[in-house]
């Protein structure tokens, strides 16, 4: 029975449910944005139901808060701006160059999560490590192969943000395994409302907030507000196994389970949507997944 127990924790099980629901997410917001389109509307929403969700399983009794000092809960603010600016300027950066080059230039992630953490956390990697990384980068370049447009701001902000999500997978690992040893419900009992908090003012100052109120007086359905919620389900269940898989895993780990789920995204996509690809966005498919295997 113990063995049962210990090798459900592990982090290959985990790492497999950060496949299935992050695929389902991914899919899911391409649905629910064709119809509500308003993207930081539906950041708040999930980190709305991130805090909902890992409160009520607070109050009954499934993790109990780690005890943190000044130090420590300015860190986790820190990490919520963190989480939120990195997903800004995803946003502004995605405006200003095209898809297929904003998914190479993310596509490096995780070369910057071993720049990082060889710089800041002196670790070291074997030399097949290295190599099979060479799979995955080019995999994710040749499955997007598309028309590469870009400013040049728009290639700095590019740039900053697949920094910024290394960073964020980095720091996501530390305050989980390093000194602070937090439950991954506990990381996200205190992420998700500064990050809520945040995301609104974002929304605001945009003025998507504006467009929401009157897109929900003339067009919201029961229908719709129930997708909405289901999504921030899904939302919470993914930060709560995304977060697990960082812990059981490892920084570089996940930044490389993202580069072969962004592949099997454009899988899915072909069956679900009739998305044409070309030969060579296929060969790019095979490269990321054989690169992604090689790693594991």
């Amino acid at each position: 029975m113990t063995v049962r127990l210990s090798s459900l924790d592990a982090g290959s099980v985990w790492l497999t449910l950060y496949f299935i629901l992050n695929l389902s997410l991914t899919l899911f917001n391409k649905a629910i944005l064709n119809d509500f389109g308003f993207p930081w509307t539906l950041t708040a929403i999930h980190t709305l139901c991130g805090a909902i969700g890992s409160y009520s399983l607070y109050l009954a009794g499934v993790f109990t808060p780690a005890k943190l000092g000044d130090h420590e809960n300015m860190v986790m603010v820190l990490f919520s701006v963190l989480y939120t600016f990195n997903i800004a300027i995803s946003n502004v950066s995605l405006k200003l160059v095209s898809v297929p080059f904003h998914q190479v230039v993310r596509a490096m992630t995780p070369a910057f999560t071993i720049a990082l953490s060889i710089m800041f956390l002196q670790k070291s990697y074997s030399k097949m490590v290295y190599l099979s990384l060479v799979p995955v980068v080019a995999g994710v370049a040749f499955a997007t192969r598309g028309e590469y447009d870009y400013t040049f701001i728009g290639f700095l902000l590019t740039v900053l943000g697949t920094i910024l999500a290394a960073i964020k997978t980095i720091v996501t690992n530390r305050v989980q395994v390093g000194r602070l040893k937090l439950h991954p419900l506990d990381l996200l009992l205190r992420m998700s409302p500064l990050a809520c908090i945040q995301t609104i003012i974002y929304a605001q100052l945009t003025g998507e907030m504006s467009a929401v109120r009157e897109f929900a007086a003339e067009n919201m359905s029961t229908n719709m507000l129930f997708g909405l919620l289901a999504n921030g389900a899904v939302a919470f269940l993914l930060n709560v196994v995304s977060f697990t898989a960082n812990k059981k895993t490892s920084a570089l780990t996940m930044t490389v389970a993202g580069n072969v789920k962004q592949v099997l995204t454009i899988v899915l996509s072909v069956v679900i949507f009739n998305l044409r690809i070309t030969p060579l966005n296929g060969v790019g498919i095979l490269l990321t997944l054989a690169g992604g295997a090689w790693y594991t």
